[in-house]
């Protein structure tokens, strides 16, 4: 009976432990990943039921199963599920910033090419001096 139950409790662990693995950072729920690493690797019975329970990636058959009708719908793509994700309401929004965005471009454009003027002045400032350094 003692070695039955061992055997489940090992093929349980290495499962979980292979799962945790192979899991995306980003599916992993509760906890990051490499805590569930450490928690199944140290506590093979505690951490595997730990994360069957509370860390494994919920499942959704309809976007995991391409021969169910998934076509790479955005809602299967999970930076469209994260908290906080701003989606514009409006247009006028979306706009705004957008035009924002290449103010801030047109801006870095001109502070690069101001730069590389001054480069330019420098290392030719740099040459002159040294040409009128050398001795003849």
């Amino acid at each position: 009976m003692d070695g039955a139950f061992g055997l489940i409790v090992i093929g349980l662990w290495i499962f979980c432990l292979l799962d945790v693995i192979s899991t995306d950072e980003y599916a992993c729920r509760n906890l990051g990943k490499t805590m569930w690493v450490i928690l199944v690797l140290f506590f093979p019975l505690i951490g595997s039921i730990a994360w069957l329970v509370a860390g494994r990636p919920e499942s959704n058959p309809t976007s995991s199963m391409p021969y169910k009708g998934n076509h790479g719908h955005p809602s299967s793509f999970p930076e469209y599920d994260r908290p906080g994700r701003y989606v514009a309401t409006n247009p006028e929004d979306d706009e705004t910033f957008l035009r924002g965005l290449r103010e801030r471009a047109e801006e870095q454009r001109q502070a690069y090419r101001a730069n590389q003027q001054r480069e330019l002045e420098n290392q030719k400032r740099r040459e002159l001096e040294e040409g009128d350094s050398t001795p003849s």
